[in-house]
């Protein structure tokens, strides 16, 4: 699919809600009109840019970062989305997706333009994807376990599933501009004529008051972030009536947080979804509001379980990573590396294989044990790891944070006591460290690094 196919239904919404609200940033609102406008003037203005540059967009969510990604994709350039939140992490990023031109955009009246002295790309995935005559779009994975991965997507594939035509909700955009979860909602939002909010920041909060400010519909979240709304009690301080779905994802949901949601939103439907940077986000169904079984698919996607790993085939798959090797099978399908359980047509995650805790042959996942401690009314979070043992090869430890209005003495023994009543021996933490602090990652998930 070609550049102006992949952008024109786009294009042709902007035109039909000309008048209507697109986006929502620093307390202004912009017309789909607005982002016309400045898609015409960055059309005109990005001479330097050609099909098949490697063009990072280092920003976030703006007007005129939108209207910038809008530009390169209809260019068949290869975009490299980057959050200038964190531009020490990024100079790895430039190197590994051989960047030859980054648009750092500071603010709306601040915007630098860098060019590189590499020569056209020599990844041969870049070639393909030039061949083609269609926009790329690079993403990088977290790194936690080293240099992060680089998967280069052809970006008509992942905007194809935007021209079937949605209900759209106003919309807080809270996942990240160089992650496809944000950029999924972003596009979703705009191709059905909705309106997103942009934050200035993502802490429970701000998030509340916008939600209240601007009768906000939809949040898409981390249940990472949800714990923190809900130990905040932040929901306490606004009119969060207007909510109709929370939708949850990049990281397994807690039963007790689950549960939680529930209590205190009795009348906003909870949806699970899940998607992987190497393959956008499927269509999904959960059993009910109260269930962690999901039901996985839609257009281009199929999924099938294979020795308790999920794998998935999709159109949309990335055409492959520019620095590891290929993670899909011969026959195509994408080994995602999560742990599951199978109801019928219903899934649950488990956890991922590789935070697998091998006590003694026994297999554990932390986040069984996670559900277990969250339970404890003084206990606000907590992660669970393993850490090497000469006896059992692992063994189970917490770190706990608390309340901090009981003894620490008696917090430990209050874990041991319950985690005892309620798991296998093997299964009970042998070390239970306490702290007051989060486990938060800076892209709102649970941080395993240890």
């Amino acid at each position: 699919m070609s550049a102006e196919n992949s952008i024109s239904d786009f294009l042709s919404v902007f035109k039909l809600y000309q008048d209507s609200t697109a986006v929502i940033w620093h307390d202004t609102a912009f017309s789909y009109s607005y982002l016309l406008t400045r898609i015409n003037y960055w059309r005109d203005n990005l001479n330097d840019v050609r099909q098949g540059t490697i063009v990072g967009l280092e920003g976030d969510f703006s007007p005129e970062s939108i209207a910038i990604l809008f530009v390169l994709i209809e260019k068949n350039a290869i975009t490299v989305p980057l959050d200038i939140n964190h531009k020490a992490k990024n100079e790895s990023k430039y190197e590994i997706a051989q960047l030859e031109i980054l648009i750092r955009i500071n603010d709306e009246n601040n915007i630098e333009f860098i060019k590189w002295h590499n020569s056209s790309a020599q990844n041969e995935f870049y070639k393909l994807l030039i061949e083609r005559k269609s926009p790329g779009l690079v993403l990088f994975t977290s790194g936690s376990a080293g240099e992060p991965k680089a998967a280069l997507h052809d970006f008509s594939k992942l905007l194809a599933k935007f021209s079937i035509k949605r209900k759209a909700l106003r919309t807080i955009n809270f996942l990240l501009f160089d992650h496809w979860g944000g950029l999924n909602t972003l596009f979703h939002v705009l191709s059905n004529g909705g309106a997103v909010v942009i934050l200035d920041n993502r802490t429970p909060d701000h998030v509340c008051e916008l939600i209240e400010k601007y009768k906000v519909e939809l949040l898409p979240a981390s249940p990472t972030f949800l714990n923190m709304l809900i130990f905040s009690r932040a929901y306490e301080k606004y009119n969060l009536e207007s909510l109709q779905i929370i939708s949850y994802g990049a990281e397994p949901m807690p039963e007790t947080l689950l549960s939680h949601l529930n209590r205190l939103f009795p009348g906003v439907k909870l949806q699970q979804t899940y998607g992987l940077i190497e393959l956008g986000v499927m269509r999904s169904k959960s059993e009910n509001n109260g269930s962690l079984w999901v039901k996985l698919g839609g257009e281009g996607f199929q999924a099938r379980v294979v020795e308790g790993i999920l794998q998935i085939k999709s159109d949309a798959a990335m055409i492959g990573y520019l620095n590891a090797q290929s993670p899909f099978t011969d026959d195509g399908w994408f080994i995602t590396g999560d742990s599951v359980e199978v109801k019928g047509e219903y899934l649950k995650i488990l956890g991922r294989k590789s935070e697998l805790i091998n006590v003694g042959g026994e297999k554990v996942f932390p986040q069984e044990i996670e559900n277990v401690i969250l339970e404890i009314p003084e206990v606000t979070d907590v992660l669970v790891y393993g850490e090497n043992n000469r006896l059992t090869g692992k063994i189970v430890c917490a770190r706990v944070s608390y309340n901090g209005v009981e003894e620490k003495k008696e917090i430990i023994q209050k874990i041991k006591t319950y985690c005892r009543l309620k798991l296998q021996a093997f299964k009970v933490p042998v070390k239970i460290e306490l702290t007051e602090a989060g486990f938060e990652s800076d892209r709102f998930k649970k941080s395993r690094n240890n």
